[in-house]
């Protein structure tokens, strides 16, 4: 299977989108992958693709379990860019070899004007929505409890101001390195706590400014806030820019290993989660998630009484939706729920579909 990349970012910078390539070499015959690939009842023969579908919502058309979608697309090699697809291209339900394949028609004319320059890249349809999670990639970071306590702090604004904002220079203190110049202004978040263990798995921290340093002397800087989402304030922190590709690469698949996780926060303050909302989870790199991985959503059973015994019983956990992995930190990852099949919460189980 080739790499299946559908954008990267780096601060300040601009996102510029790249497609999951529809190619996976199966090997022929394979018992395995027949038992596993499973079409929907009421699956359509063929499909116009259409601006805003995604890979994931064209295979939940075809496929009982749309995270399986590399299986299912066929490779043309006389296309032009075969690994992507594009509105207006026609798809195509074959079977080779006894297998369920997906096989593209190209029909596209792109008239493009002498002074407008515009990549086959931002054409094509992503793997799952890129305006839904680009915050997360870029504005949000989750941090261990000593890396915020140890970073650099707003000390005050200019002539003691006690807010700052875009254009203004302010003053910082802590450890500041000669070549470090320029880092995020944060400010702290929501903490999360493992329900299972209350073990403290990191802080939010919501980006709200970009500051160059000036001068510094000793453990004070002279900063200029660059751009500002928010009015900075004292003890906000200092953390370096990320100078670094925001990593996108995915297959998506399931884990290889069990994964029994919580749902233990919703961006946004909201109490009900639906589709296309991002979750944190409770589980991240030390567990072995990885960006990519597909995880199915339980709702907890109820507690309810027995009428004849007055004992309180729980009921069995309901399978509720499925989620994606688009980005992991050290213990918790964020996660973009792709199907709720009904209402969703807080504390609600994550696990292998």
């Amino acid at each position: 299977m080739k790499n299946a990349l559908f954008g990267n970012k780096t601060l300040g910078g601009f996102i510029r989108v790249l497609f999951l390539p529809l190619f996976l070499t199966v090997v022929s015959g394979s018992l395995q992958a027949a038992e596993s690939l499973t079409l929907k009842e009421n699956h359509p023969q063929s499909y116009v693709v259409k601006k805003g579908d995604t890979l994931w919502s064209i295979s939940g058309l075809f496929l009982q379990s749309p995270w399986k979608w590399p299986e299912i697309w066929h490779n043309n090699p006389q296309l032009d860019n075969p690994d992507l697809i594009y509105p207006g291209d026609v798809l195509n339900l074959v079977y080779i070899n006894g297998q369920p394949r997906l096989v593209v028609s190209r029909n596209r004319n792109i008239k493009l004007s002498p002074k407008v320059r515009i990549s086959d890249l931002d054409l094509a349809i992503p793997a799952i929505p890129l305006d839904a999670i680009a915050p997360f990639l870029t504005e949000s970071r989750i941090v261990g409890a000593e890396d915020l306590k140890s970073a650099p702090y707003i000390l005050a604004g200019k002539a003691g101001h006690i807010v700052s904002g875009a254009g203004d220079e302010l003053f910082a203190r802590g450890v500041f390195t000669p070549n470090q110049e320029t880092f995020g202004v944060f400010r702290q978040g929501q903490a999360f706590l493992d329900p299972e263990t209350n073990e403290l798995l990191g802080y939010q921290a919501l980006a709200i400014a970009n500051a160059k340093v000036i001068d510094f002397e000793n453990d004070v800087a002279n900063l200029a806030l660059n751009q500002t989402t928010q009015e900075v304030r004292r003890g906000d922190r200092l953390l370096p820019d990320e100078e670094r590709r925001i990593n996108t690469n995915f297959y998506p698949d399931t884990p290889p290993m069990d994964i029994d996780g919580y749902i233990v926060a919703v961006e946004g303050g909201v109490t009900q989660i639906g589709s296309m909302d991002t979750v944190v989870l409770n589980k991240g790199e030390r567990d072995g998630l990885s960006v990519g991985h597909v995880l199915a959503i339980n709702r907890v059973g109820e507690q309810v009484r027995d009428p004849i015994t007055n004992e309180v019983v729980k009921v069995p956990d309901s399978r509720a939706g499925f989620l994606m992995v688009f980005r992991t930190f050290e213990k918790v990852s964020y996660a973009l729920v792709l199907k709720a099949t009904r209402s969703l919460a807080v504390m609600d189980k994550v696990q292998n579909p």
